[in-house]
């Protein structure tokens, strides 16, 4: 942990360091923090100044480190979310005929084509208007205008 000239004593960074590991481990809010870590108000500033000093990250590349100079990576820890990810059929070994391919892809075509008339439909409200029978709006600026 960084300590600055003037800093507290590392025993006060020691406590102050648990103190952050007791709110992420609990899920406590700062404020309910034990008075064993120090002033929750203090554990949370010097919690700040780590997070934008990038101890935390350094932290964690130093334990990747240690462990890979030890042989004890395990990959089965690496976890990607397939929500954000999204890789090119090739990239998952996928193999598709030509004819197939080109189906899939019209298709796509058709239905993005499809989003956006659908998306250009929408009134300002973001409600689809709905129709009646005879064409008008179903809206309530057209109840007003009758053809009586």
């Amino acid at each position: 942990m960084p300590i600055g000239e003037y800093g507290p004593h590392p025993e006060r960074l020691r406590r102050q360091f648990e103190g952050v590991i007791w709110r992420f481990r609990t899920g406590g809010q700062w404020r309910e923090m034990p008075q064993e870590f120090g002033a929750w108000s203090t554990v949370h500033n010097r919690f700040r100044q780590w997070k934008d000093a990038r101890v935390f990250e350094a932290l964690l590349e130093g334990v990747i480190t240690e462990a890979v100079k030890r042989g004890e990576v395990d990959l089965s820890l690496v976890s990607v979310d397939s929500t954000t990810v999204r890789a090119h059929h090739d990239a998952a070994g996928v193999h598709l005929d030509s004819d197939t391919l080109a189906d899939l892809e019209k298709a796509a075509e058709e239905a993005e084509k499809a989003r956006q008339k659908g998306a250009a439909r929408r009134d300002k409200t973001g409600r689809t208007p709905l129709t009646t029978r005879n064409g008008t709006s179903g809206d309530v600026s057209d109840a007003g205008t009758s053809s009586a």
